[in-house]
């Protein structure tokens, strides 16, 4: 299998882990193996039946990503990939090693909220390590049609990376959220009898809330200006999926308030949460392999070339 298809399925894992993660904690079943790790109930293999079957699926299936993530680690090294292949092939084992011994402690210990939330993010980056690895393996050149000044790649990144700091930001405080099971503080728009929140609680459901809403608005202007000040077709497609992905994820969380966190709507809600970043993430990536050439935009990858010797070259978007 080429680390193309590998990295890919890997990725797609990956989001299916994160998501069944989510009906882990939502049917609260996190110690449903007890506090044991690695073994579940005392045994390799346990009884697999109700909050035991949930926990045991999602560890073996984290076992599975973990075998597949060591092969694509030894294809990457083996084919001498690029720079940045080589150094998200790198950050994605480490992660992997620290998100397992996290894991584990966590089972050990049933540690806070907070450290639960941080276990998510390290998910989120897991699978950014790997989405670059997927994108950046593929020889396929991609050109824009629109040219743009250093000065204007260098924003329109900045853009992509205070999204990616938002979604960031809005999975923590919502993993916290949910771990502390104070997701019905507030109703869909007031706090009790309040618009202000006032209790901890309130505060820091609340506070989901803003980010959502700051993420919402900020999709919209980039959307905006990516047709405004022509910054092309690719960014402009890549815009808008951001910008429905996003309001497609606040009417699910609003469904998800509505309906006191019905497990159906709140799962939906982490699928497509994990969605949003992965598509920020692909624009992200895309912008950092972009290189301006006599007016066209060209990834930093490599492409075989037919020679007029009948050989095959490679060639190299200039760095």
């Amino acid at each position: 299998m080429s680390i193309k298809r590998l990295s890919f399925w890997v990725a797609i894992i990956t989001f299916g882990l994160i998501v069944f993660g989510g009906y882990v904690a939502s049917s609260q079943s996190g110690l449903g193996c007890g506090p044991e790790w690695p073994l579940c109930n005392g045994e390799v293999i346990p009884t697999l039946q109700g909050e035991t079957l949930i926990e045991f699926a999602h560890r073996v299936i984290g076992a599975i990503l973990g075998v597949l993530s060591i092969i694509l680690f030894a294809k990457v090294k083996r084919a001498k990939m690029s720079k940045a292949v080589n150094t998200a092939a790198n950050w994605m084992v480490a992660l992997l090693i620290f998100q397992v011994l996290l894991g584990a402690i966590i089972v050990w210990f049933h540690l806070p909220t907070f450290i639960i939330a941080g276990h998510l993010l390290i998910a989120m980056l897991f699978l950014a390590c790997v989405l670059v690895i997927w994108r950046r393996s593929s020889e396929r050149m991609v050109i824009q049609r629109i040219a743009l000044s250093t000065q204007q790649q260098r924003k329109i990144t900045r853009h992509i990376k205070v999204l990616l700091g938002l979604v960031l930001a809005i999975f923590f405080v919502g993993a916290y959220v949910k771990h502390d099971f104070i997701g019905t503080s507030c109703g869909w728009v007031t706090c009790g009898d309040s618009l202000i929140p006032r209790s901890g609680p309130e505060i820091v459901q609340t506070t989901h809330r803003l980010l959502g809403i700051v993420l919402a608005v900020y999709s919209m202007l980039l959307t905006y200006w990516s047709f405004a000040k022509r910054w092309g077709a690719p960014l402009q497609k890549r815009f808008i999926t951001i910008l429905v992905t996003v309001a497609l994820q606040v009417i699910l969380g609003v469904l998800t308030i509505v309906t006191a966190i019905d497990i159906v709507w709140a799962m939906l809600h982490v699928a497509v949460g994990t969605l949003l970043f992965a598509v920020i993430a692909e624009a992200s990536i895309y912008m950092a392999t972009l290189v301006k050439e006599k007016g066209r935009l060209v990834p930093f990858s490599t492409k075989q070339l037919s020679m007029k010797n009948g050989k095959s070259g490679s060639y190299l978007g200039q760095r």
